[in-house]
């Protein structure tokens, strides 16, 4: 087969069909075609598009595909940073990598998930005074906190709050236009510059910071060359430490809508195992939307199963289809953590962060602190904590990238 024979998606451009069908973008066109491939017009060139296990194979194999020039700079204005470690290539990505998974070590995770277990109880003490709880609201502010405090970043209490909106107005930006977008970028500033200035004391002695601390790693990271990092860059990828922390409360909100949706798995947790948590876990992931589609160009002109890959050209592959993928998994659109008992850890078919292994690809090295966090978080809302979740649109638009529950999932302390 020839590049010819790939089914194309009509149309001049189709950013606004994009838009308009947002994560079910390439698994409409995906079950139109009948195709795992397809080529579409995007942003004004041409892109192809894949789903499934052996297209995330193909995607994630670093000799074939690059990050350089793949990323648009509306991501990098709103949820990246300019020059992150999501951009870089090769070698340079690999020891930048390093960095950040010497950061995320097992006792890192284990760290995270105790303190953000106290922070629940804390913050349950706040709760009994409020008439209602936004779930999605407080997990932000609680998120924001525990990862400034781990990573060594000084917060006060009182920018706690517009310190966790800007968090995750970068988040809910990359994937929207107008107003909501620019917010996104007027929240990276605000953030760049504040971080930046922290930078700028802990190099100067002004502020201490523990030397095992995501916080002093990064003003004192010396790349290749013996130089350390430009005060913005430190400031970037300190944020990349912070940010993803912060927008797991996107998976808590999922994670109590699931309890929700299922009761007969929240009794089931009160009295399961560590394993049976962890299998939850792995299906809010797979289950609710979160990472849409990601995007690489070919890094040198290559052909498989018959289609060219001209180098240069721009590649989707579909995470949110892929873990809805029915050859993958038995009765996809249904929420059964039962699924993962047998599962052989495949990292080609479970791809919420990602594909491939973390230390030599791009899967995010962040993974395991958003399990751990979700296991701390659910353990107190299924045993440490009573609620009841009065009447409200718990609906999410699949349209919306990211999406959310409608409410953002209010609870009443019972």
């Amino acid at each position: 087969m020839s590049t010819n024979q790939i089914p194309r998606d009509e149309g001049m451009d189709n950013s606004l069909a994009l838009l308009k069908e947002g994560y079910l973008f390439i698994n409409n066109r995906v079950e139109k075609f009948q195709s795992d491939i397809f080529e579409t017009r995007l942003m004004g060139q041409k892109v192809i598009c894949m789903r499934g296990k052996e297209a995330a194979e193909l995607f994630y194999d670093v000799d074939k595909f690059q990050r350089k020039w793949a990323i648009p700079n509306r991501i990098q204005e709103t949820l990246l940073g300019k020059r992150g470690v999501q951009t870089l290539d090769g070698k340079q990505h690999l020891i930048r990598k390093h960095l950040f998974m010497s950061l995320m070590t097992p006792p890192h995770q284990k760290q995270l998930a105790e303190q953000i277990a106290e922070y629940w109880e804390r913050e349950k003490k706040q709760w009994e005074r409020k008439e209602k709880i936004i779930l999605f609201e407080e997990a932000k502010k609680v998120l924001c906190k525990v990862a400034c405090s781990w990573a060594g970043v000084p917060l006060l209490e009182l920018e706690a709050d517009s310190r966790a909106d800007d968090f995750i107005s970068m988040v809910y930006a990359f994937g929207t236009i107008g107003p909501e977008h620019w917010k996104g970028r007027i929240a990276r500033n605000r953030i760049e510059e504040w971080i930046e200035e922290i930078i700028e004391n802990v190099r100067s002695g002004e502020i201490k910071a523990e030397q095992d601390s995501a916080l002093y790693k990064m003003a004192f990271y010396k790349e290749a060359d013996g130089q350390h990092f430009s005060t913005h860059l430190a400031a970037v990828e300190l944020i990349n430490v912070i940010r993803p922390i912060v927008a797991i409360a996107t998976y808590i909100t999922f994670s109590a809508l699931a309890l929700y949706e299922h009761p007969d798995q929240k009794e089931k947790l009160k009295n399961g195992t560590r394993e049976d948590l962890e299998r939850f876990i792995h299906e809010v992931r797979r289950y609710y939307p979160f990472g849409p589609f990601v995007g690489a160009r070919v890094k040198k002109t290559f052909h498989w199963k018959n289609v060219e890959f001209k180098k240069g050209t721009l590649v989707f592959l579909d995470i949110y289809g892929t873990n809805r993928d029915p050859r993958i998994w038995e009765h996809p659109n249904q929420f059964d953590p039962d699924r993962f008992q047998d599962w052989d850890g495949d990292l080609y078919e479970f791809i919420p962060h990602g594909g491939g292994d973390p230390a030599k690809g791009h899967r995010c090295p962040g993974e395991g602190i958003t399990v751990e966090i979700m296991k701390a978080t659910l353990d107190f809302l299924i045993n440490k904590v009573d609620y009841a979740v009065p009447n409200q649109d718990l609906s999410y638009r699949l349209d919306r990238i990211p999406t959310l529950p409608k409410s953002g999932f209010v609870i009443r302390l019972s």
